[in-house]
């Protein structure tokens, strides 16, 4: 027997092609429906994901297919199962289910799949046939998951002799999980992903892997981020004992001319700091495919020799695979028939089409639930008198989700499902106290998504890309207007751009100009109280007057149950100054259009119909010159 544990090894060149293939954010997107339009989706789904899986992995002789994270929470299916139904032996997550159905080599966790509960994970990861792994969260208590694991695999080199490989796989999510869906500082500790990374690296080494793939799920950022960073997956890949990366988190797609130019990244080869990396959008929108050619030479060491990196689309020819279907068609019916509950009336259509011109009833509803939860939990504390404002944000409104993605509750009945789509994430309501000058930085970071425009040019794109919608957030209780002819202040991610650039003007309050020294309370969630991203720096140092663990979704239950009707004001709490002869562009869904004529009729627009989009948007006209 040869010193490789099989006839006919020699000290020659030996070649071997591994496949890898990813799916990350699949948010509970299993099957290939739309339950907030309550309707079936060509868009999403991991069973049809899984056609396309079935069809790379015949070209093939080795594969590895892996998951990034966020496959537990995001859309109705995930909640009914969390909140209603549970988990059991006999009767298993149907995400774990669809996932152990298509074989998955490893997978890691998102901040996402924390939502519901330390004790729901455990009890719905207990029947994963495959491992799971996460370096920089531990419990404090019980079990925890590997930090990394080593898959021995028997793999044909291009002789068609079989070979041993040892692959490392080291999962990390973003340290901030602990506090954004629920406070999980008392469950959870969590680790810089970096200082994480360069702790554990070596041991995989030096268990004898012969290649390590980090599963990031996290975003593109920068090569030498701040400390405890939200997206690592560059640093990760300067690490030198790192061989590939899957990235995640942000929803994106990579490799892509979107992140063209940025320091450290290959946007057309499909690098990070010379490394192969993907990142394969969201709810299996795509499938991430990194195909390796490995080469030793005698007995030294496996090294990546060449490499070719996509991420592939999935589209209307990959048709569902029953073997997901299957398993996971029960939870599915009993979904539909928990989110058609009727819980109220709405007396006006809300859709967020308009959301990001300052017209959104539906954002209004949340604001008035919200406040009104708040003023009676803190009736009679030493906070009773004074106002309160409510922070919100819209989360359906197009962007990365396509054109599709947006709310649309028609007037009439009010169900668990219409409730949802106005407010799908698991973030919990809390209050801080704050003052006029903080309000007024707050909005300036929320204006931020707006592009600068020039007096007299037609046609001018409004809306900043890389801007998430669910960052531009709305005081409501407030009145102001936005100067768009002065340069953002903030770039999307919060950092300062322009220090002397000021786009809110006239800011009011029940008529009463705002003053820098001026009192508030501000209802918002505890997303924005995670001291992270675009609004952290803000407000990292504010008095927290209320957390206490409830979900906005259930306050928004409440308020809706207790009202019975409801008819939000479609008023503007603000409006863009006057720019003498421009004219923006505004891209939205398609289903605006049905609504076009009333907002005209209601006097506050001036804008019309200017074409679509190649990837399914219509473009609005918006007439600046009259505000």
């Amino acid at each position: 027997m040869s010193a490789e544990g099989q006839p006919g090894w020699t000290t020659e060149t030996v070649t071997l092609a591994l496949r890898i293939m990813a799916t990350t954010d699949m948010h509970m997107h299993v099957l290939p429906y739309n339950y907030l339009a309550d309707k079936p989706s060509d868009r999403i789904g991991l069973a049809r994901t899984a056609s396309l899986i079935q069809l790379r992995r015949a070209e093939v002789a080795n594969s590895l297919l892996f998951d990034n994270g966020d496959f537990l929470q995001g859309n109705p299916m995930g909640d009914y199962i969390a909140e209603v139904r549970g988990v059991n032996a006999r009767s298993p997550h149907p995400a774990i289910l669809a996932m152990n159905a298509l074989g998955y080599d490893a997978g890691t966790l998102g901040n996402h799949d924390f939502t519901f509960g330390l004790g729901f994970l455990r009890r719905v990861l207990g029947a994963a046939n495959f491992p799971l792994t996460l370096a920089n969260l531990t419990p404090h208590a019980g079990r925890r998951l590997p930090p990394w694991v080593i898959l021995d695999r028997r793999l044909r080199d291009s002789q068609g002799r079989l070979r041993n490989l040892r692959i490392g796989v080291i999962g990390f999510a973003p340290p901030q999980t602990v506090d954004w869906d629920r406070d999980l500082r008392h469950e959870l500790g969590s680790e810089d992903v970096l200082a994480s990374a360069r702790r554990l690296l070596p041991q995989i080494k030096a268990a004898g892997a012969d290649l390590i793939v980090a599963l990031s799920h996290g975003g593109i950022g920068p090569i030498a981020p701040e400390r405890r960073t939200e997206n690592a997956s560059t640093a990760l890949a300067a690490l030198p004992e790192i061989d590939v990366v899957i990235a995640g988190h942000t929803h994106q797609v990579f490799p892509s001319p979107a992140f063209a130019g940025i320091e450290g990244v290959d946007a057309e080869r499909g690098t990070l700091m010379g490394k192969p990396a993907v990142m394969a959008g969201f709810g299996g929108s795509h499938l991430g495919v990194i195909d390796l050619r490995l080469e030793r030479d005698g007995t030294k060491a496996w090294r990546v020799a060449d490499f070719a990196v996509e991420a592939e689309q999935v589209n209307g020819k990959h048709r569902p695979l029953r073997k997901i279907y299957s398993p996971t068609l029960g939870a599915h019916r009993e979904t539909l028939r928990h989110i058609r509950r009727r819980v109220g009336r709405t007396e006006a259509p809300l859709n967020s089409y308009f959301a990001l011109i300052g017209q959104d009833p539906g954002l209004r509803l949340v604001a008035m639930a919200q406040r009104w939860h708040v003023r009676r939990m803190l009736r009679g504390t030493e906070w009773d008198g004074l106002p309160i404002l409510s922070a919100v944000a819209p989360f359906r409104a197009g962007g990365r989700g396509g054109p599709d993605h947006y709310t649309d509750v028609p007037a009439g009945a009010l169900t668990l499902r219409s409730l949802s789509d106005l407010y799908f994430y698991p973030n919990r309501i809390c209050a801080i106290e704050t003052d006029g000058a903080q309000l007024r930085g707050w909005l300036e970071r929320s204006a931020s998504i707006f592009c600068q425009m020039q007096p007299g040019l037609a046609d001018q794109p409004l809306i900043n890309p890389d801007f998430p919608s669910y960052n531009f957030d709305v005081i409501d209780g407030l009145t102001w207007q936005i100067d768009l002819t002065r340069p953002s202040r903030y770039h999307p991610t919060g950092q300062l751009l322009a220090p002397d650039s000021s786009r809110i003007r006239n800011l009011t309050h029940h008529d009463r100009r705002v003053g820098d020294g001026d009192r508030f309370l501000l209802a918002t969630n505890s997303y924005r109280l995670a001291t992270c991203g675009l609004f952290g720096p803000l407000i990292g140092q504010n008095r927290v007057v209320l957390d206490d663990e409830t979900m906005t979704r259930d306050v928004l239950r409440r308020y809706v149950r207790r009202r019975r009707r409801v008819e939000p004001t479609t008023s503007r709490h603000w409006n863009f100054l006057p720019i003498k002869g421009a004219s923006a562009i505004f891209e939205t869904g398609p289903s605006a259009v049905k609504h076009l004529t009333r907002l005209a009729e209601a006097g506050d627009y001036h804008m019309e119909c200017a074409g679509e989009t190649d990837d399914g948007f219509i473009r609005i006209r918006l007439d600046l010159s009259r505000g």
